[in-house]
């Protein structure tokens, strides 16, 4: 079997995953969905369900009440490792408008919102420009505002990755004025004038090719119970989670996970967290003058 489903198209694959999906979220898949999702002829849609029986025969079966085939009690997953994280991505990004309902591969989508993120103003053409010079391996002369300065400034950068800090986008580059690798917000980027050559590589900046491993615990303050809960929260082994991150984005994680203060300037339940191995990495901090990141006091 397995060989079988190395044959198998990418675009066949795709649709047997479209229909074990819905089995095991919904409960239930027919010939509509996929014709619906995929724009496929009623014989194609009756194929691929066909060749799906073929390969987990038990996964289904047909339900002539609601004409539709309906999980198996001995539904076993074939093409895809079922994914909360996948599924509540879905929502998220439904709910935030980057897709479109139709396009989700959730029939019934449950009630749900979330919270409210600014839309950050990077600009099409900007970005566009930079993912240019990462793959080309180019260099840009860029107008950029930082809020160390009162006024922007031209300078040339590097750009070899784009970064997401968990609230903006970023591109790491080298900055050839000041002759470090950092991190530019590709919102303060105001114009690009010019484009040349680049000697400068990734492999040079060891911040963004090293990672550092986070090793947290629930806050010892807690009660017993409400450290278990705080655990099933971060997906805790043993009462403690590893969390791996480029070094570049250091400040970020932390910043995120609300590691970037003193636990003791907080209650315990705002807490809820405390990092163990605090004292095995450097933590590189945004400022002005002389830090790996240009981050948000940049």
């Amino acid at each position: 079997m397995n060989n079988e489903k190395s044959e198998l198209r990418w675009s066949v694959e795709q649709r047997l995953e479209f229909i074990e999906f819905r089995l095991f979220w919904d409960g239930h898949v027919n010939r509509s969905d996929l014709m619906e999702q995929f724009g496929l002829s009623v014989n194609q849609s009756s194929s691929d369900l066909n060749r799906y029986i073929g390969f987990a025969p038990d996964n289904m079966v047909y339900d002539k009440s609601v004409r539709s085939y309906v999980r198996g009690p001995a539904f076993k997953p074939q093409f895809l490792e079922p994914d909360a994280g996948r599924y509540l991505a879905q929502l998220r990004s439904v709910a935030e408008d980057i897709l479109d309902c139709e396009d989700s591969w959730i029939a019934d989508l449950p009630p749900f919102a979330s919270a409210p993120t600014p839309v950050r103003g990077v600009n099409a053409v900007t970005l566009r420009s930079v993912v240019g010079a990462i793959r080309r391996s180019e260099a840009i002369e860029l107008k950029y505002q930082s809020l160390s300065s009162p006024e922007p400034s031209w300078r040339w950068i590097a750009p070899h990755a784009i970064a997401f800090d968990g609230f903006r986008w970023h591109t790491r580059a080298f900055c050839l004025t000041d002759n470090f690798f950092k991190d530019f917000l590709l919102s303060r980027v105001l114009e690009i004038r010019a484009v040349r050559e680049s000697q400068v590589t990734s492999t040079d900046d060891e911040d963004w090719n090293s990672e550092v491993t986070l090793e947290i615990v629930p806050h010892p303050a807690l009660s017993e119970t409400q450290a278990k809960v705080i655990a099933l929260d971060y997906g805790m082994h043993g009462g403690k989670a590893k969390i791996k991150v480029r070094r570049a984005l250091l400040y970020y994680a932390l910043r995120r996970l609300g590691l970037d203060t003193d636990p003791a300037a907080r209650r315990p339940q705002d807490q809820q967290i405390i990092l163990l191995n605090s004292s095995e990495f450097r933590v590189p901090i945004p400022s002005a003058s002389g830090s790996t990141i240009e981050g948000p006091s940049a």
